[in-house]
């Protein structure tokens, strides 16, 4: 008999997500709505304020992903003023950058993905010396020894006797869908502590060049951060030599630890291969080595794939208002000229209007408007956005160390290259990802080192600081790559204010419902087909949605250390 599954929310630390899925008499999804179910509307805020404070508000749009938003609203403001930052400061944002993405990914494989892979409660079962003999085969990571997953163990069965099992709570543990031997999840749960410790250190690196984190400083013409190697009250050669040595430390922890656990996960679950979605791909691009408007220099490149085809990559122009476009059929907002057409970015609207159904409620009328997120497309095609759309425009474009990665994993789980189009690609391309931001951060560091060396300690470029400066009116397009995918900013200004500003995140890209053809998104076609062993246990669910690291705007997390109910799926 066909059911109906909802799992509300759906994300592990952020943002409200809603899943609805429809299985057939198999168990099998054949449909699946994806609803945010908050709205906040920064984009309304930011309406009248200066633009060179646009980035403060924009980024605390998310408190994960901490520095994507103001970097995107000061490229943004930038574009439109026509500022050009310092080879310093263009220096410092890929290296911040590049830190987020590879804290970001290692906390996503480790706190918000590698349960539903893991069985927690199942290390209890290991063998501590076969979990220290696997580890030492795997890695030389010098925290591998018997004792070592001895006294893990312990700390496990304290917090199952207690009755709490805190961090690990809430978890489908024995579910069927498991497959890791006891030993393999031990490890994995001793890493999942470890990388809980480690990722508070490479934030550091914001912490130096940024002041603080989350929400780092930025400014509008550079970075507000001030060098000077032989200065006591600037970023002098001791910072400097901590953030050398942060990144080495990164760099170690992901070749010995997480690359390792990742192909060690994987192995066990090569059939796998659900959840492949769209098949649609797309990448704004990011890292620039020269001016940030020079496509050309992007060490990310910019583009899209159309079905999975790796032998055309499609040209992307966020200013074009013929390839960007957010439809709002299925959304709950208006446009002044009517629903039945998407608008570009620079000509958008935030102008709320809640239609659905009053808390508490069973289903979404997904016929009719069902979300707060809009539905934005490229060319009218869905697209998906993140670490897998980017690994593969850059494999396609021949990256040569994409390609040599990409080609590493694939041979050691001994799959091809068709398996990148799944749930396991997905979470895998954030590995191979997270290995070469990594390479990035030492990159941008040498980099850094190099100008400073010639004498150069500039961070800020004040031309066009003064709005006497600015012309009546202007417009400006910013971008990054966030660790979930393409971000834009788009901004207007009109009188030296912020006539009108418009957002579009990647979580938007991914998680929008249906457009105004019928066509979903990449999170609701990508869990069509998938087999559920359990639905009354939606451990498939979870996984192919957070392989997307679905992050949606801030509010209060949902939690509950006294065992109240926290996440509600029902079945009819």
């Amino acid at each position: 008999m066909a059911k109906k599954i909802v799992v509300d929310p759906i994300p592990r630390i952020e943002g409200h997500l809603r899943i609805e899925a429809k299985t057939n008499d198999a168990n099998v999804i054949e449909e699946a709505w994806s609803t945010g179910t908050m709205w906040r509307g920064i984009e309304v805020i930011l309406q009248g304020r200066d633009p060179r404070d646009a980035w403060a508000f924009a980024e605390r749009i998310c408190g994960v992903c901490t520095t994507v938003h103001a970097l995107a609203s000061v490229r943004c403001v930038e574009d439109a003023l026509g500022i050009e930052v310092p080879t310093n400061a263009r220096i410092i944002r890929n290296l911040m950058e590049a830190t987020q993405h590879t804290q970001d990914h290692l906390v996503h494989f480790y706190h918000l993905h590698a349960l539903d892979w893991v069985d927690v409660v199942s290390a209890l079962k290991a063998d501590p010396k076969q979990a220290s003999d696997i580890a030492q085969s795997i890695s030389p990571w010098p925290k591998s020894s018997v004792g070592y997953f001895k006294d893990l163990q312990k700390r496990l069965v304290s917090f199952v006797e207690s009755g709490q099992l805190g961090i690990f709570s809430n978890g489908y543990w024995g579910h069927p869908a498991y497959k890791l031997p006891p030993e393999v999840n031990l490890i994995a749960v001793a890493h999942y502590l470890e990388a809980l410790d480690f990722q508070k250190e490479i934030i550091k690196i914001q912490t130096i060049f940024g002041g603080k984190n989350p929400h780092p400083n930025y400014l509008v013409g550079g970075m507000a951060c001030a060098i000077d190697p032989n200065s006591d009250t600037a970023i002098n050669i001791e910072r400097l030599a901590m953030v050398k040595k942060i990144i080495d430390d990164t760099q170690t922890f992901i070749d010995q630890v997480y690359i390792p656990d990742l192909l060690a996960i994987a192995s066990y679950y090569k059939g796998w291969l659900y959840g492949g979605g769209l098949g649609n791909f797309m990448s704004y691009g990011d890292f620039p080595e020269k001016n940030v408007n020079d496509v050309k220099s992007l060490l990310w490149p910019r583009g899209v794939i159309l079905n999975k085809d790796l032998t055309t990559i499609h040209d992307v122009d966020p200013r074009d208002t013929a390839q960007i476009k957010e439809e709002i059929g299925h959304s709950w907002y208006t446009y002044s000229k009517g629903s039945d057409k998407g608008l570009h970015p620079w000509e958008g609207e935030t102008k709320p209007h809640y239609t659905g159904p009053k808390p508490p409620y069973e289903y979404m009328d997904t016929d009719k408007q069902y979300s707060w997120l809009k539905t934005p497309r490229w060319k009218d095609h869905a697209v998906e956005v993140g670490p897998l759309a980017r690994v593969l425009i850059g494999y396609a474009k021949g990256d040569p160390m994409l390609k040599d990665t990409v080609g590493m994993v694939l041979g050691k789980l001994g799959v091809g290259p068709e398996a990148l189009f799944s749930t396991l690609g997905r979470t895998a391309a954030r590995g191979i990802e997270c290995k070469q931001t990594a390479g990035f951060m030492g990159k941008f560091y040498d980099e850094l080192i190099a100008n400073v060396k010639t004498g150069d300690y500039r961070t800020f470029n004040s031309d066009r600081w003064d709005p006497s400066t600015w012309p009546a009116e202007c417009k400006g397009f910013g971008y990054t790559e966030a660790p979930r995918g393409s971000l834009g900013h788009w901004i207007r200004i009109k009188d030296k204010k912020i006539d009108e500003y418009q957002i579009v995140v990647p979580s938007t890209w991914n998680a929008s419902p249906r457009d105004n053809k019928g066509n979903s998104g990449a999170y609701e076609a990508a869990l069509k087909g998938t087999p559920m062993a359990d639905p009354s246990k939606p451990l498939e669910i979870l996984r192919t949605i957070h392989s997307f690291d679905p992050c949606l705007a801030c509010a209060s997390h949902v939690f509950d250390m006294n065992g109240n109910e926290i996440t509600k799926v029902t079945i009819v």
